[in-house]
């Protein structure tokens, strides 16, 4: 099976606001960058967007490095956040509805295709990769702020 390196980011001008995603997968050698947004958006759905566009992207199963500075998104799969919204009908804790339920679906079903490990690396510090993907989602995000 192979390893790819995917490397995700969202952004958004105003929460909501125009949004934009990235994503840059990395194997043997080769990148390809993946990007898009939504006019009206969160910032939340553009990083979880980014995350599913990338994976979307893999033509056979693959175990998955996928790095991203939302906690948002890393903390919902590595404290198992989502298999408990799962077991509970898409509710946290307190009961009320969990918000990018559709997004989370589609995360999910693609977790069962791909063997995938959540990295957090922290934003705006110097990571090649994570500064490139958010020069591409808030690049197209500014882009449909302006169209």
């Amino acid at each position: 099976m192979k390893t790819v390196d995917i490397y995700t980011d969202g952004a958004c001008k105003g929460n909501p606001g125009a949004g934009g995603w990235s994503a840059i997968l990395v194997f043997g050698g080769k990148e390809k960058e993946l990007f898009g947004g939504e006019r009206v958006t969160t910032n939340n759905r553009m990083e979880l967007t980014a995350a599913i566009e990338g994976l979307k992207a893999l033509k056979e199963p693959c175990r998955v490095n996928l790095y991203s500075d939302s906690q948002y998104l890393v903390n919902a799969i590595n404290k198992g956040w989502l298999e408990s919204w799962k077991s509970k009908g898409w509710r946290k804790a307190d009961k009320s509805a969990v918000l990018n339920d559709d997004l989370w679906k589609t995360l999910d079903d693609l977790l069962c295709t791909h063997e995938v490990e959540f990295i957090w690396v922290r934003g705006h510090d110097g990571h090649e990769y994570n500064e490139r993907c958010d020069e591409l989602a808030s690049g197209y995000a500014e882009k449909l702020k302006i169209e």
